[in-house]
């Protein structure tokens, strides 16, 4: 495929990380063929372990289209850090925005220009205690419907054994294997051309998150939970507990008092 768009800063990344990500994991890497050659797109990622984005990153640029990752906007700043960000066409986002589409315009703006944006629709690692994809927000569906681009679900498996979740140390051996998995785009046209609304946001994203997690499946060899982890659910969840759990100690607390004051006043 053609490497256009790179440039300098990409190739300078590439050229850190890649030694040490062939060193440290094997690659299975599939569906390259689903990347489109030309034109703006979107790939959806599941994210499982902090390794991936760099694991991932060297897949996609192996396949010529390079990908812009959406990235905090503090980190676009002076130094380093911020000039390697801008070098690369990394996307700031800007979280302090009341206007969720304008969040994402600069995401809009590159897919408009050809670009390959990346998103982890989850919007931070899994915590469905199995490693499967969680419910996704709807950043990704919003820029997918407002330019109408192709949406490649990609699924990882592999940089979470060499980095569980959460975990300080890695798991260097034995040597982990990273499998990556593209699919053909997400079929999205019965959403296109209709107002968009949170409920339409959020079907859509159920549509790519369902895909996601279709090619995860693959790459695992086993079924997905009937209903991804859902962690606004489990706060409420964990917030309705701990109410009802209160209670009951402000309950038996009441009626311990309740005889020593009977006693009192008699």
């Amino acid at each position: 495929m053609p490497r256009r768009r790179i440039g300098f800063w990409y190739r300078f990344a590439a050229v850190l990380c890649k030694p040490p990500l062939v060193v440290l994991i094997k690659r299975d890497w599939r569906g390259m063929e689903h990347i489109p050659v030309e034109g703006g797109f979107i790939t959806a990622v599941n994210h499982n372990s902090h390794v991936d984005p760099f694991a991932y990153a060297h897949y996609q640029y192996n396949t010529g289209r390079v990908p812009r990752f959406l990235a905090k906007a503090a980190l676009f700043g002076k130094g380093f850090v911020g000039a390697a960000m801008r070098g690369t066409g990394q996307i700031p986002v800007y979280r302090e925005s009341t206007d969720a589409l304008s969040a994402f315009r600069a995401a809009i703006d590159a897919v408009e220009r050809g670009e390959c944006v990346a998103f982890y629709p989850e919007g931070t690692l899994t915590r469905d205690p199995d490693g499967w994809p969680m419910t996704g927000k709807t950043g990704a569906a919003r820029v997918a419907l407002q330019t109408k681009c192709p949406v490649i679900p990609v699924a990882q498996w592999g940089a979470n054994e060499l980095l569980p979740p959460y975990a300080k140390k890695p798991n260097v051996l034995p040597r982990k294997t990273h499998r990556v998995l593209a699919g053909p785009p997400v079929d999205l046209t019965r959403f296109y051309d209709r107002e968009m609304s949170p409920d339409l946001l959020k079907e859509a994203t159920e549509v790519i998150m369902a895909a996601v997690t279709a090619q995860l499946e693959e790459i695992r060899g086993e079924k997905a939970p009937e209903l991804p982890y859902d962690p606004r659910q489990v706060r409420i969840e964990q917030r309705r507990r701990t109410a009802a759990y209160d209670r009951a100690q402000a309950q038996q607390k009441a009626q311990q008092r309740a005889p020593q004051e009977e006693e009192q006043s008699t």
